[in-house]
């Protein structure tokens, strides 16, 4: 069955000077070693190894304040609107000038999960996802950002995207197969169902589900949610309910800010994300 669990409960390890790491998903916490998560709070002026594994791919983006990725190629600024992907190997620092809050995830032994796994092709990158297009739900309100697709990080090992769902929206009944897959709740709270039962979620949860169960969220609260979603490997079936609608997604033709987005990503389903080409 899913586990919740809200970082607030969770005590945080002392790394060194000024450095504090919350281990929030773990294979003991949700019997499953496909990826890891963890919370990481530099206070002003701490530095921290943020190094990969040579197996393994990580990601990460700043939840609060401004950091500064230090690695051979030089200095990369990172704020809030700002996505990291890091592929195996790669070496680097993270320091913060003021204090900073980062989540990272971590897919150890990635290869697994890609049959096209090829390492050596895989770059560290930084995108501003605020300049990625935004889609539009066909049925209500609900808008979706991709995060980590192939054609952003290189490889089908992970996928992952922001969804934001105005007060009123919800999901269609659905349920994944071949990924189990996790999400974050940034702001807001929501009614989670897994398999008609009704979970209370907000701000600071982690829900992990597992291949076959059957969830979505309902936005019954009075702010808008927002929350990431991450699925290891990257390519899975989805299965909706009888009768339950299916998830579309339409081009807006705008970034989160009202410009000309980045790329261009065509009209889809849900069904059909890991296996497009403009993803």
């Amino acid at each position: 069955m899913a586990v919740f669990f809200n970082e607030s409960t969770i005590d945080a390890e002392a790394q060194g000077d000024g450095v504090a790491i919350k281990h929030l998903i773990t294979p003991e916490r949700v019997n499953s070693d496909k990826v890891r998560t963890d919370q990481i709070r530099l206070d002003a002026g701490a530095e921290t190894d943020f190094s990969v594994g040579a197996g393994d791919l990580a990601w990460a983006h700043v939840l609060d304040g401004a950091a500064v990725l230090v690695t051979d190629a030089g200095e990369q600024p990172l704020n809030q609107d700002h996505f990291l992907f890091l592929p195996p190997g790669q070496s680097a620092r993270l320091k913060s000038e003021a204090g900073a809050l980062v989540f990272r995830a971590t897919v150890p032994d990635a290869a697994r999960f890609d049959s096209g796994w090829d390492a050596a092709a895989l770059e560290c990158r930084c995108m501003d996802w605020t300049n990625e297009p935004v889609l539009n739900s066909e049925f209500d309100a609900r808008k979706r950002i991709y995060m980590v697709t192939p054609q952003l990080s290189g490889t089908k090992a992970v996928k992952g995207e922001m969804i934001l769902y105005p007060p009123g929206t919800q999901a269609a009944n659905h349920h994944h197969e071949g990924a189990e897959h996790f999400q974050v709740i940034l702001r807001g709270a929501a009614t989670f169902y897994l398999n008609d039962a009704p979970h209370k979620v907000k701000a600071g949860d982690t829900v992990y589900i597992y291949d076959n169960e059957r969830h979505y969220f309902i936005n019954d609260g009075e702010e808008e949610l927002a929350f990431i979603e991450y699925f290891v490997p990257g390519v899975y079936k989805t299965v909706w309910a009888e009768n339950a609608p299916i998830c579309t997604w339409n081009p807006s033709g705008k970034d989160i800010k009202g410009g000309t987005p980045s790329r261009e990503i065509a009209a889809h389903s849900s069904a059909e994300a890991h296996s497009r080409t403009d993803l």
